[in-house]
């Protein structure tokens, strides 16, 4: 509990000095992954208000005991209605004329027009994210969860090798690989599970069907765990029976483009480079135009989150990042390869924390 209260007031102490580079007296925090991060709380409707002084939290008798267990550094108020119309009572905005920041892309116009109506005197200002880049850096307890949930996601792929075989249905395969998650202590599936087989491997989100798996396909697998609230994203791609000369020639291609990313991943290094790197194998072979998606994205509290990597990025890799590198290649009605791997960048370099057989297995 100790270090859980120490990690809060760090990240609500770095979040307080974003709000003094932003000249901003306060910040409204929507629900989600950040108010997980800075308060710990879990429940689905939630408001917070960090100012220099206090940290204000809103949420409503449904969560009164929850929010009693989980909240830690901020004053919990249980109000009734909508939590925007209670922010005047946070005595930060109470008085004079706060300039009160809020981010943009989680605050719709009109949830905006209801700060403005609530909060008349405040000059109300749209900010970028202020929360997602703190968040690009997990501390030790967080990569120690990210390992957590990389090793289920590690030992549910090698449990179900043995299931995945000519008739059988995707969306069963899907099932069985999130009880395995389950079982071996995940909370709950990362994201909805993809297992694509046949020509639909070649949909880099092709969501589990009733397709049955035939002799001879490509099977691509594209599923996490969830532990604590962080989770894993592991792809991989086999064969029903052996593989083909092109299945093989394929699958090699993305193996040798994933580690040319890989073994660019270090503190300093821009994320545009792993992509380069990445995508300069693939367009080599000349089949530059078959990887038509951005070469990774960090993962933490949510599947999808800072840093991305791909061609414009500009992030420049620090220690304690935790990221995929996922590149793939697709070819409409024949079918695709994607491996997939979560790395962290440590202080000289980087370790790969999923470990599943990396070579192309043959059912």
């Amino acid at each position: 509990m100790m270090m859980a209260m120490r990690n809060q007031k760090d990240r609500v102490a770095a979040l307080r000095r974003r709000l003094g580079d932003e000249d901003l007296d306060g910040l409204v925090v929507a629900d989600g992954p950040p108010l997980r991060y800075l308060v710990s709380y879990t429940g689905s409707n939630g408001l917070l208000v960090v100012s220099q002084a206090r940290c204000d939290f809103f949420t409503d008798g449904r969560y009164r005991e929850q929010a009693a267990r989980e909240i830690r550094g901020a004053k919990v108020q249980i109000v009734s209605g909508d939590l925007i119309s209670h922010l005047n009572t946070a005595p930060t905005l109470a008085k004079g004329r706060p300039k009160l920041g809020y981010c943009a892309q989680h605050f719709s116009e009109d949830r905006v027009q209801r700060l403005r109506s609530v909060l008349p005197k405040a000059l109300l200002v749209p900010v970028e994210d202020l929360v997602a880049p703190l968040m690009q850096v997990k501390d030790a307890g967080e990569v120690a969860l990210i390992r957590c949930a990389a090793a289920i996601a590690d030992k549910a792929f090698a449990a179900i090798l043995p299931v995945i075989k000519a008739g059988v249905r995707e969306r069963d395969v899907a099932a069985e690989l999130e009880y395995v998650m389950m079982k071996a202590g995940s909370e709950k599936a990362a994201f909805e599970t993809i297992v694509a087989s046949g020509p639909r491997s070649a949909l880099p989100h092709g969501r589990a069907s009733m397709r049955r798996i035939r002799p001879g396909d490509f099977v691509t697998l594209d599923f996490g765990a969830t532990v604590d609230g962080y989770v894993s994203d592991l792809t991989r791609t086999v064969v029903v029976g052996r593989a083909s000369a092109r299945q093989r020639q394929v699958y090699n291609l993305v193996a040798r483009a994933q580690k040319a990313a890989i073994t660019r991943a270090r503190p300093g290094a821009v994320c545009s480079q792993l992509d380069k790197a990445a995508r300069g194998v693939i367009e080599r072979a000349g089949h530059g135009k078959r990887f038509d998606h951005g070469l990774g994205h960090g993962i933490g509290l949510a599947v999808h989150e800072g840093p991305a990597v791909n061609a414009k990025s500009k992030v420049v890799l620090k220690a304690g990042m935790v990221f995929t590198i996922e590149p793939g290649v697709y070819f409409p009605g024949w079918g695709g390869v994607r491996i997939e791997d979560d790395v962290l960048i440590g202080a000289h370099g980087v370790s790969l924390l999923t470990t599943a057989e990396r070579s192309l297995v043959e059912l």
